[in-house]
């Protein structure tokens, strides 16, 4: 089994040089110094990503262009650490590769005309910012309402490569892993510091059962499936609730503006 080279210790003002080396001369040393130094988190990513091997190749490769990506576009002048915007960038990049083909049936027109917009809204601010972007500045960008960005973030879900039940991947005891398994299957550290913040600054609105919902499917990213046979109670019941209660978290924003969160 080849072994993942290792990565070398470089500082924030290194990496810097390199990027600028790459975007100012297209250096195909710098190039290469930058990818060999971002190879195992690439890895670690689309390892949260893929679930098994017949997937993982395939969305390395995913991964390493979002890197290279994220190499031509990164702004040193911004003073962020380059990690901070291309986690982001990759993340992005595999989901639309993961979400790339069919939708859901029951997903309303407007949410799939939105999505792509969203996504391409999504690209930009994070490009601008360098960072990735707040639901209000989405909001504000896409001219709807944060209500409907949320909306379209979670029914987004049910824009996927497969069936949600297809299976994809057998492990060696044979349990099978599907589509959703793997749509699912978010990064535990990446994305979840900012959501959480936003959402216990207004949670206090919400009663317990709303609390539970939003939580699971905006934090833990579960899908309203999962979060039903939790919770016992059916799908549509959730669907019922979490519109509830963005609702009610959509009120507590609209008081509330200026939190410097997202989810």
């Amino acid at each position: 089994m080849t072994k993942p080279p290792q990565t070398v210790k470089r500082t924030k003002e290194e990496i810097y040089a390199l990027i600028q080396d790459f975007q100012e001369n297209e250096s195909e040393t710098a190039q290469i110094l930058l990818v060999e130094q971002y190879t195992n988190l690439i890895g670690s990513i689309a390892r949260k990503y893929s679930k098994g091997r017949n997937l993982h190749e395939d969305i390395v490769q995913v991964g390493m262009i979002g890197l290279l990506s994220s190499i031509r576009r990164f702004d040193p002048s911004t003073g962020n650490h380059f990690e901070a915007y291309l986690v982001p960038m990759v993340i992005g990049e595999i989901k639309r590769f993961l979400r790339d083909k069919t939708w859901d049936v029951h997903v309303p027109r407007r949410i799939k005309e939105t999505w792509p917009k969203l996504n391409g809204a999504v690209d930009e601010l994070t490009n601008r910012y360098q960072r990735s972007p707040k639901i209000p500045e989405i909001a504000e960008h896409l001219g709807i309402s944060e209500e409907e960005v949320l909306e379209t973030m979670e029914l987004g879900k049910g824009y996927q490569t497969a069936s949600v039940d297809q299976t994809i991947e057998t492990g060696s005891d044979g349990s099978g892993v599907t589509a959703l398994d793997v749509i699912g299957s978010e990064d535990k550290g990446y994305e979840k510091i900012d959501q959480q913040l936003l959402l216990e600054s207004v949670l206090h609105v919400l009663n317990e059962r709303e609390k539970q919902i939003i939580q699971s499917t905006f934090i833990e990213n579960k899908s309203q499936r999962e979060v039903g046979e939790l919770l016992g109670i059916s799908q549509m019941h959730v669907s019922r609730m979490q519109k509830k209660a963005i609702e009610k978290l959509r009120k507590a924003l609209a008081r509330n503006p200026r939190q410097d969160c997202s989810i």
